[in-house]
């Protein structure tokens, strides 16, 4: 087990916020796998999240002390913890406190008008939100169901997963409002990371939790990511390896009519629309920072910026167009479908010597471990732990080629950082943030991204709205 790392947040006084933080804290990450942090029980033959499941602590070894150690402190502190999901790291806090709430938002130096996202462990977390007489829901399947009929067919095929659902806000609330941003509705989801699912249902609360970033920068898909945005903001990230998903959830809203999706994520529309009563469900959010009240986060503020300045590119790049944009500057370039290193290699060929390239190997900073998520079917037992390690592509590596600038000397050239995300439209998603995370960390001035249809694959349209917010400048080829 890799040892705690431990860091303080020196960097703090640069950005200036009405929820700064009172305190320079220690921040300490925790390695959690939880294969080893206990047993998962099922209620009924079906093995599914969406019925009612406990879960045994073990006695032996350090995760289960540490995962409880972290639910107690989601249950009874009023510090926010960082966590893994399937999508990306969330900064979570009890949903129904406003002293916890009001943590998130100091650390991350958040707009208190952006609504948080509600988590739970289960529907019957779900429905005790949604009414006073859980018991007798979960007693009595005569009862009728606070979930509203528009929303079950998602739920029975999306969740957990990375899906959020629009609800109406029940009176009187048993959240605390600063979660909600004063609006009648409320958004909630249930992960499908067992890490999380386990992380909530010990502490008993749902937990409002927006991705653990610092405000307007790209969301973290590791725990390291986390660790540089909010050390000394927070105390504890737990480690529990990289995300599987790498996008946010979708949100949708089904209470209009006809439903509308208000952030595309890792759920498609066409995938939404093969749901009975979602057949004719709409696009109602823009790629742009939208003004007025936002109904759902993500959708007025600019989001996912790195550092440097980000240009989006329809078509091809070359160095020509490199230095028209960002001339003597230092280059990433993060290539999705067709972009090569060995094309900027042929642009430097008419000068006469070929790209020297050097390739870095990044990798995950985290300890080791590939996703956890839960199984379904027959993949499980209600003896044994539910979870497999999900398979994710390899990590992007950054190539640092040197090309010749069309400066005054024919001898000069231009380092270039190169990250390859590949074809296929899930990777693309899965290694979106890391890139420009770790571009970032090169100290470019500016970042060309190649752009994908949207499309082309379920998480096209989630990868394009969120490269859109981030950049500065879009240019046709």
């Amino acid at each position: 087990m890799p040892p705690t790392v431990v860091a303080k947040n020196q960097n703090q006084d640069h950005d200036a916020s009405a929820h700064r933080p009172r305190s320079v804290r220690s921040t300490q990450i925790i390695p959690i796998d939880v294969s080893k942090a206990g047993r998962v029980h099922f209620s009924s033959p079906n093995m599914s999240y969406l019925e009612p499941w406990t879960f045994e602590l073990s006695s032996a070894g350090p995760d289960a002390a540490r995962l409880y150690e972290a639910a107690s402190q989601l249950r009874q502190g009023n510090r926010p913890v960082a966590f893994p999901t399937e999508t990306v790291y969330g900064l979570g806090a009890d949903a129904t406190r406003s002293s916890a709430v009001l943590s998130i938002y100091a650390a991350k130096q958040r707009p208190s008008d952006n609504p948080l996202i509600v988590h739970v462990s289960s529907l019957a977390q779900l429905r005790r939100l949604l009414s006073s007489s859980c018991q007798d829901l979960e007693a009595d399947d005569r009862s009728p169901d606070p979930i509203p009929p528009i929303y079950h067919p998602l739920i029975s095929r999306f969740w957990p997963g990375p899906l959020t659902i629009l609800l109406p806000l029940p009176r009187p609330s048993p959240l605390a409002p600063q979660v909600t941003a004063s609006l009648p509705t409320f958004a909630v989801r249930m992960p499908s990371s067992l890490l999380a699912l386990i992380l909530i249902h010990l502490a008993d609360v749902p937990l409002a939790a927006p991705s653990a970033n610092a405000s307007t920068k790209p969301s973290p898909t590791t725990a390291n990511h986390v660790l540089n945005d909010l050390s000394g903001r927070i105390d504890l990230i737990l480690d529990g390896g990289p995300c599987e998903v790498g996008v946010e959830s979708t949100v949708v809203d089904g209470l209009s009519n006809p439903p509308v999706i208000l952030r595309p994520g890792g759920v498609s529309i066409n995938m939404l629309r093969q749901c009975p009563g979602w057949e004719k469900v709409m696009i109602g959010y823009k790629d742009g920072a939208e003004n007025g009240i936002p109904r759902a986060p993500g959708m007025k503020y600019k989001h996912y910026s790195p550092k440097a300045k980000v240009i989006l590119v329809q078509g091809d790049l070359d160095t020509g167009i490199m230095n028209s944009y960002c001339p003597g500057g230092s280059i990433g370039v993060l290539a999705t479908k067709t972009w090569q290193a060995a094309g900027l290699e042929k642009t430097s060929s008419s000068r006469g010597d070929a790209s020297q390239v050097t390739i870095e190997h990044s990798s995950y900073p985290s300890n080791g471990m590939t996703p956890n998520r839960p199984k379904t079917g027959k993949e499980t037992n209600a003896a044994n732990i539910s979870l497999f390690t999900a398979e994710i592509a390899p990590v992007p590596t950054v190539k640092l080629l040197q090309v010749p600038s069309q400066g005054s000397s024919p001898d000069a050239l231009m380092h270039v950082w190169m990250v390859e995300l590949g074809k296929d439209t899930g990777a693309v998603a899965r290694g979106l943030f890391f890139a420009l995370r770790e571009l970032d960390q090169k100290n470019v001035d500016a970042i060309f991204v190649e752009s994908i249809d949207d499309g082309e694959g379920d998480a096209a349209a989630a990868v394009m709205n969120r490269l859109r917010k981030a950049a500065e400048l879009r240019i046709e080829t």
